[in-house]
C-alpha cells in the first residue's frame, strides 16, 4: 500500500498534532507579546516596533516559496523532508531565547535593532519546519474526511497551545517581579524549550524512504515561478488562500490587541489569561464538531458558517468602548467556538487542493503550495500587528520604559477596543467573498483518491491512464515509500 492509500494510523495523527504544539506556541507568544515587550519594557515607539515584526515576517514570505521548491526537491533526492524540518526545530529555540534577551542599558533604536535580528533568525528556522509541515497531509492521507479528522485534532492541541502560552507566557513573565527582563527571558527559555519538542516530535511523521530521483538544483528563481505557477493554474488554491490571509490578518490584530485590551480596556492583568480561556476551551470542544458538520454539508460550506459566526461575535464586542465588563467572554467564547472551523476546515481543504492539482497537472508540488500556504499565512499574521501599531500611533498610545506607569488617552483607548472587535469583524466579513469562488467539492475530491489508488495498478501492468498513456507522474507530493513505522491500522 502507498502512503496515500493507507488509513492514517492513531500515532501518525498524535504525533502530527504534537506538531502544533510548537507552531501553535510561536503563532502565539510574539504575537501577544512582542509588540507590547518593545514599547512598554524596551521604550521603542509603537511604529517603529510594528515595522521591526513586519521587516522579519516579511523575510519569512521571501523565504517560504524558495523553501517550499527545496523541500519538494529533498523529498524527491532523499524521499524524505524531515531533515530541514529537524533543523528548524533544533535552531528555533536558540533564536526565540535571544529575542527577548536584550541587554540592559542599550537605547530604545539599538533594542529594536537587536529584537529585529534575533527575530529575523528565530523566523527562518520556523519557516524551515513550517513549510514542510504544512505539506505533510497531503502526502499521509488521500481520503477527503480523514483530512479533516487529521486536521480537527492538530487544532485541538494547537487551540491548546494557545491557551498554554497565551495564559502561560504572561505568568511566566511575571516570574522577574520588578525587573521585566528577566521575566520575560525566563518566558523565552521555557516556551522556547516547549515549541522545540513538539516540532521534533512532529519531525516522526514525515514519510521516509529510499532516495528517489536526482532533482535538478534550481535558482531561486526558479524557485519562485514553480509556487507562483501553482497560484495561477488553480483557482481553489487562490480562493483558498485569499480567504485564509485575510482572517489571518483579522486574527493576527486581536491577537496582538489582547493584552492591551487586558490593560487598558478591562483594566486588569489577570484579564488576558480569561480571555485566553474564554477563547480556547470552546475550541478544544468544537474542533472535532466542526469535523462532524463538514461531513454532513462539506468543508467550504462548514467553513462560511464558522466564518460568520466568527464575524458576528467579535463585532458584538464592539461595546467594550462604552461598557467594558466581564459580559465581553461570551462573544470570545462563541468566537472561540468559530476559530476552531476557521482553522481546521481550510487546513482540511488545502490537501484537497494540493491532491486535484497533481491529479490534473500530472505532478505532486505539496511543497511549492505548502511555501506560498505560509507565506501568506506569515504575511497576515504580520500585518495584523502592523495593522495595532498604526492604530495606537494614530489614537496617541503613550509609550513607557520598564515599571514606568502612565495613563492612555481616551481615543487610544477607544482604537484598542475597535481594533479588537469591528476591525477583525470587518475582515472576516470581507474573507467571505473569495471563499464564495472555491470550487471543490466532494466529488471532485473523491474522484482524485480513485485516480491516485488506480495510478499504481495502470503503471504496474502498462495500462493506459484515462489520458491514454501509462501512468508515470509521481504521488502527491514525492515517493509513495512510506515509514513502516505508521503502518498501525488504528484509528483515533
Amino acid at each position: 500500500m502507498t502512503a496515500t492509500e493507507r488509513p492514517l494510523s492513531r500515532g501518525v495523527v498524535t504525533r502530527y498534532a504534537i506538531g502544533s504544539l510548537g507552531t501553535g506556541g510561536f503563532a502565539t507568544l510574539p504575537g501577544l507579546v512582542l509588540v507590547f515587550y518593545m514599547t512598554d519594557t524596551l521604550g521603542v515607539t509603537a511604529l517603529f516596533a510594528g515595522l521591526v515584526v513586519t521587516a522579519a515576517k516579511v523575510w519569512d514570505v521571501v523565504i517560504d516559496p524558495w523553501i517550499g521548491e527545496h523541500s519538494d526537491r529533498a523529498l524527491a533526492r532523499t524521499g524524505t523532508r524531515r531533515t530541514w524540518m529537524r533543523v528548524g526545530a533544533v535552531a528555533l529555540p536558540v533564536g526565540f531565547v535571544l529575542t527577548f534577551a536584550v541587554p540592559a542599558g542599550l537605547a530604545p533604536a539599538a533594542s529594536g535593532v537587536w529584537v529585529f535580528l534575533a527575530f529575523l533568525a528565530t523566523a527562518t528556522a520556523f519557516s524551515l519546519f513550517q513549510v514542510p509541515y504544512i505539506a505533510l497531509p497531503a502526502e499521509l492521507t488521500s481520503d477527503y474526511d480523514a483530512r479533516t479528522r487529521l486536521l480537527s485534532w492538530r487544532v485541538v492541541v494547537l487551540s491548546l497551545a494557545i491557551l498554554l502560552f497565551g495564559a502561560g507566557g504572561p505568568i511566566l513573565r511575571r516570574t522577574g517581579g520588578d525587573d521585566e527582563a528577566i521575566g520575560y527571558l525566563v518566558m523565552a527559555v521555557v516556551a522556547g524549550l516547549v515549541i522545540g519538542a513538539g516540532m521534533l516530535v512532529a519531525v516522526t511523521t514525515a514519510p521516509r524512504g529510499l532516495p528517489g530521483v536526482q532533482a535538478p538544483r534550481r535558482g531561486i528563481r526558479a524557485a519562485y515561478a514553480e509556487g507562483f505557477a501553482a497560484l495561477r493554474r488553480s483557482p481553489a488554491f487562490r480562493a483558498l488562500l485569499a480567504t485564509f490571509v485575510l482572517q489571518g490578518l483579522a486574527t493576527g490584530v486581536m491577537l496582538a490587541g489582547a493584552n492591551y485590551v487586558a490593560v487598558w480596556v478591562l483594566r486588569s492583568e489577570d484579564a488576558l489569561t480569561l480571555l485566553f480561556v474564554a477563547l480556547i476551551a470552546p475550541a478544544v470542544l468544537c474542533a472535532p464538531l466542526w469535523s462532524r458538520i463538514s461531513r454532513g454539508i462539506g468543508k467550504e460550506r462548514a467553513f462560511q458558517w464558522a466564518s460568520l459566526l466568527f464575524a458576528v461575535a467579535s463585532l458584538s464586542m464592539v461595546g467594550m468602548i462604552w461598557a467594558p465588563g466581564a459580559w465581553v467572554y461570551l462573544p470570545v467564547a462563541l468566537a472561540g467556538a468559530a476559530y476552531a472551523g476557521m482553522q481546521t476546515l481550510p487546513m482540511a481543504m488545502l490537501p484537497d487542493v494540493i491532491s486535484h492539482d497533481a491529479r490534473v497537472h500530472g505532478e505532486g508540488r505539496a511543497g511549492s503550495f505548502g511555501g506560498i500556504w505560509t507565506a501568506g499565512e506569515t504575511a497576515g499574521m504580520a500585518l495584523g500587528a502592523t495593522v495595532l501599531t498604526i492604530v495606537l500611533a494614530l489614537t496617541g498610545y503613550l509609550e513607557s520604559t520598564g515599571s514606568t506607569v502612565v495613563e492612555q488617552p481616551p481615543a487610544a483607548v477607544a482604537g484598542i477596543a475597535v481594533s479588537f472587535s469591528a476591525l477583525p469583524a470587518l475582515l472576516v466579513f470581507l474573507s467571505l467573498v473569495p471563499l464564495a469562488r472555491y470550487g471543490l467539492r466532494r466529488q471532485d475530491i473523491q474522484a482524485d483518491a480513485a485516480a491516485t489508488a488506480a495510478a499504481p495498478a495502470a503503471a504496474a501492468g502498462g495500462a493506459p491512464t484515462a489520458s491514454g498513456s501509462a501512468a508515470t507522474a509521481p504521488a502527491v507530493g514525492g515517493p509513495s515509500k512510506h515509514d513502516p513505522t505508521n503502518d498501525s491500522q488504528e484509528t483515533m
